[in-house]
């Protein structure tokens, strides 16, 4: 009974949304020219990245991040901010990693790698050991522990460069990263090379994490990222000579949990309070680059909405809520918990926004809720098109706001052009200068306009 009376009072509301739609118009007019001319996540940005940098969960560099958005939320004069604590997983690189494929005895090709997100390190003086090249489990498995004991496994499957999603892409490959060493561990393997996840051929390995998958300490192998022109170098000689053998030495070390923060801020609803709209992304980024891009954009973005809210002295009908959530790279822990301590305290979400896809150009949105809805929500596409964003789809929303799902809550994505994000995704590419100025607050203002809408209609 109580969704049956959600969709009538959602299809009633907007019955009156083409009553309003001018109003709208206008308004939202005035949230993209305060983001254009007045707007702060670029130079927020360019602090976090600069000033702080990469901010992996656990590290000094992530504490500093959590000060820091405390301060600016609270610089924003909103009705509230705090942190909530929560325990994360704390990983450390080490030492530069190192690797060469030798062509010869005494003869060697050096090639980048990185250790991927909790891997465990080598020996001190390395692994060296022949290697077996698969592109897929089923392949890994056929060929049995006799042929994979002692060995290397180097998984070189590429992203799909036909499928103009970049994130179908990632998926269909970023399973050889996640638990490609558990199964190579299984049998035998040695050690594990995974082919960066990027659709481009450079000499940037990509990191991201990796599971054991309930493996022993004894049973665990240690794990690298190669980047993709060196996965193509080693490949071609594989081709030439299958004896070819491949040397790597890591660093990496995991430690016990440590506790550390979300930040999150609010401005109380006028009509509903009890209400919850939220905006954010993640804080935590891989430690290779400043995480300009992922999540540094998202950040600063949702930040963003509240100020543009301030500024037009906007009183939201719901409570608007940003949240820097915690630890997405690598445990979702942030996410989680802000889930659970939500549900404990008996919170409504009714809408949730989550941008996590990069600071490119903003084409449109996706939806996380039942077609009927997204029908209705799918009408507000007119008012974003004169802002070159109205492409509004079903499928998906956002990690973070993902575990807040229960049915009723509305989940939303920024969907930015995905072109270019895979090529500094988890790796030392993705840093400040990759940001551009109006692509980023663009993507701010869409993500205001959105929530000014939600928080209007759908009564």
């Amino acid at each position: 009974m109580r969704r049956l009376n959600y969709l009538f009072l959602i299809a009633f509301t907007f019955t009156s949304y083409s009553q309003n739609s001018n109003s709208d118009s206008v308004f939202i007019n005035k949230i993209y020219n305060e983001a254009l001319s007045n707007g702060e996540s670029y130079e927020w940005l360019d602090y976090l990245s600069n000033q702080i940098g990469g901010r992996l969960s656990g590290s000094v560099n992530y504490d500093r991040s959590v000060k820091w958005g405390k301060e600016q939320l609270e610089l924003i004069d909103i009705d509230s901010v705090w942190l909530q604590p929560v325990m994360v997983p704390k990983w450390v690189r080490g030492a530069p990693e190192y690797a060469h494929i030798e062509t010869r005895p005494g003869n060697n090709i050096s090639v980048p790698i990185a250790a991927l997100g909790g891997s465990i390190s080598t020996p001190s003086i390395g692994i060296f050991a022949n290697v077996l090249e698969v592109k897929s489990f089923n392949e890994l498995r056929e060929l049995g522990k006799d042929s994979v004991s002692g060995r290397i496994v180097f998984y070189n499957r590429p992203m799909d460069e036909t499928l103009i999603n970049t994130f179908e892409a990632y998926g269909g490959s970023v399973d050889q990263r996640t638990r490609g060493t558990a199964e190579a561990a299984k049998l035998g393997a040695v050690g594990v090379i995974v082919r960066s996840m990027t659709t481009i051929l450079d000499d940037y390995p990509h990191t991201g994490s990796m599971y054991y998958d309930g493996l022993t300490l004894n049973q665990r192998i240690p794990a690298a990222a190669i980047s993709t022109n060196g996965a193509e170098l080693l490949s071609s000689m594989l081709s030439l000579n299958p004896k070819t053998k491949f040397f790597f030495r890591q660093n990496s070390k995991n430690f016990p949990d440590v506790l550390t923060h979300t930040v999150i801020g609010e401005i109380k609803g006028s009509q509903k309070p009890e209400e919850i709209i939220v905006v954010g992304g993640h804080l935590d980024t891989w430690d290779l680059g400043d995480g300009s891009h992922d999540d540094g954009a998202g950040i600063v973005q949702s930040m963003e909405v509240l100020r543009i809210f301030k500024s037009l002295n906007y009183k939201p009908k719901r409570t608007i809520r940003v949240v820097l959530f915690a630890n997405e790279e690598n445990g979702l822990r942030g996410g989680n918990k802000y889930a659970r301590e939500s549900k404990l305290k008996n919170e409504k979400h009714f809408f949730a926004l989550e941008s996590d896809a990069g600071g490119f150009t903003p084409r449109g949105f996706s939806f996380d809720t039942s077609e009927k809805e997204f029908k209705l929500i799918k009408k507000f596409e007119e008012l974003f098109e004169d802002y070159g964003m109205n492409n509004f789809f079903l499928g998906g929303s956002g990690a973070d706001i993902g575990p807040l799902k229960d049915g009723l809550v509305i989940l939303a994505g920024l969907r930015p052009d995905p072109q270019r994000y895979f090529d500094v995704h988890h790796a030392a590419s993705d840093t400040f200068d990759k940001i551009n100025k109006r692509e980023l607050e663009l993507g701010a203002a869409a993500m205001a306009s959105l929530i000014y809408l939600m928080d209007n209609y759908k009564l």
